[in-house]
């Protein structure tokens, strides 16, 4: 994407005219390339936008923690909203068949872990009970989801 020079000559690479010994630069840029590219992009973010969300909306309380390895499978998601409802994935459960919902999906997995989103309203206590049922459930690696950027324990920190 740059302008090119043009170089017009006749026989021995005279040119014949005013300007002699002068090269002009073509004018025309191809925009053709660019816009491809920006069109395959568009299409890749417009499909891999709606993939990157579970579609719970949670407070997530914030921390400095880094990011968990990813695996081949797709992570169980377990999210606690404010106002006490527990969801595997993006189905709602009652607390008391929380556990053989989770031993019967434990069964089908070959993977252990789970992510925990819970809204950082909810008591303590109530996270915990739920910690416990995924344990009962057979997920014995739970990973607790928080957003980045939250507090950090460094001297000097907030």
């Amino acid at each position: 994407m740059g302008a090119a020079v043009q170089q017009n000559g006749g026989a021995n690479g005279r040119r014949r005219g005013r300007r002699r010994g002068r090269a002009q630069p073509m004018a025309e840029i191809n925009v053709t390339p660019f816009v491809d590219v920006m069109l395959v992009l568009l299409i890749i973010f417009m499909v891999a936008a709606p993939l990157l969300t579970v579609g719970v909306p949670v407070d997530l309380p914030k921390t400095a923690a880094s990011a968990l390895p990813g695996d081949n499978e797709e992570p169980l998601t377990v999210t606690l909203t404010a106002d006490g409802r527990v969801q595997i994935q993006t189905t709602d459960v009652v607390r008391e068949e929380l556990i053989g919902k989770l031993r019967a999906i434990a069964s089908e997995r070959s993977s252990d872990r789970v992510f925990l989103r819970a809204d950082g309203a909810i008591p303590y206590a109530q996270v915990m009970q739920i910690m416990g049922a995924l344990n009962a459930g057979g997920f014995s690696n739970v990973g607790l989801v928080t957003d980045t950027g939250g507090p950090t324990l460094e001297e000097g920190g907030e």
